[in-house]
């Protein structure tokens, strides 16, 4: 049998404020979410006249304010959009990343501190959003798909995670695959990557999120290309032109909806919110079991 160890005072009050902090914590993160909802299918007087948060549908739930944003053509062409650049930059960073940081932890490599140091400067230091601007016009990236995905390729954030998580395998594993005939890439992805799953998952997770939600290089790079949009582009555009119901009507290509559009101007910019970060929110739950694992290991050095 294990030995019981008996809490003391000290440990209890810690654990009780720990816990209390925690829940603290939680609820912060809730209620602004559970407002949003609650608000965006609550009748739009009663949100106007709230002046609380708004923990349940206030009058007769309705789901007007998301027929208006459903209506709104673009919408979906964002969705495809920003799909597409999520799933290239996953593969594109994903595979930048395992191949530097498996570079960048070789022994054998003489200048992988070097390499790092090169790497970790530009993390500090870098030209900033003028010069790399210039940089993306000057290779003819403007209004193409590529200028939102090249720029990000690769964060060194991630590299210098994948770097020290790949240097806590031990080195027999890949002595006894060269050993067995194996080559740099199948050493590289068939055993070090599927030991690392749990950080590349993580890493993976990072890049989906920020993807998911980046705009500000698509108002940029793509000045004229409103059909390469990723959908928080449109999103955008939703919230700005909220307060003008005749704005919101149009893009719908539904007249009739001026009307409903002013009554439910401030219930669009809550179901917008909700529409843009449903389908992330729904993914992140998955890919949770990885994140505490993923982090211990890519952050410390065993």
């Amino acid at each position: 049998m294990g030995m019981v160890v008996k809490k003391s005072v000290g440990d209890w009050i810690f654990d009780i404020i720990n816990f209390c902090f925690m829940c603290l914590i939680a609820v912060i993160c809730v209620v602004p979410l559970i407002h949003v909802i609650m608000a965006s299918i609550s009748n739009p007087a009663a949100v106007d006249k709230a002046t609380n948060f708004i923990l349940h549908p206030l009058g007769t739930p309705s789901i007007a304010a998301y027929k208006i944003i459903m209506n709104y053509k673009n919408i979906w062409i964002g969705y495809k959009n920003t799909i597409f650049y999520l799933v290239v930059q996953i593969l594109v960073t994903g595979v930048l990343t395992v191949i530097a940081g498996y570079i960048a932890s070789r022994k054998r490599f003489r200048y992988r501190n070097v390499l790092m140091m090169f790497l970790s400067f530009t993390m500090m230091f870098n030209g900033g959003m003028i010069p790399t601007f210039i940089v993306v016009r000057t290779l003819g990236l403007l209004d193409t798909r590529a200028a939102l995905i090249i720029p990000q390729a690769m964060g060194v954030f991630y590299i210098i995670i994948m770097r020290t998580a790949i240097q806590g395998i031990p080195d027999s594993l890949e002595e006894s695959a060269r050993i067995d005939g194996a080559g740099e890439l199948t050493v590289m992805f068939r055993i070090i990557l599927p030991l690392c799953k749990a950080t590349f998952a993580v890493i993976i997770l990072f890049v989906a999120v920020a993807k998911w939600n980046e705009w500000f290089p698509a108002l940029l790079y793509l000045t004229t290309a409103r059909d390469k949009y990723p959908l928080q582009m449109f999103m955008r555009e939703i919230l700005i032109t909220a307060s003008n119901s005749s704005d919101i009507a149009q893009s719908a290509n539904a007249a009739d909806l001026q009307e409903s559009s002013q009554m439910y101007r401030t219930l669009v910019k809550y179901a917008s919110i909700v529409v843009s970060t449903l389908p992330i929110l729904c993914v992140y739950p998955f890919a949770q079991k990885y994140f505490v694992t993923g982090v211990m290991v890519g952050s410390v050095k065993g």
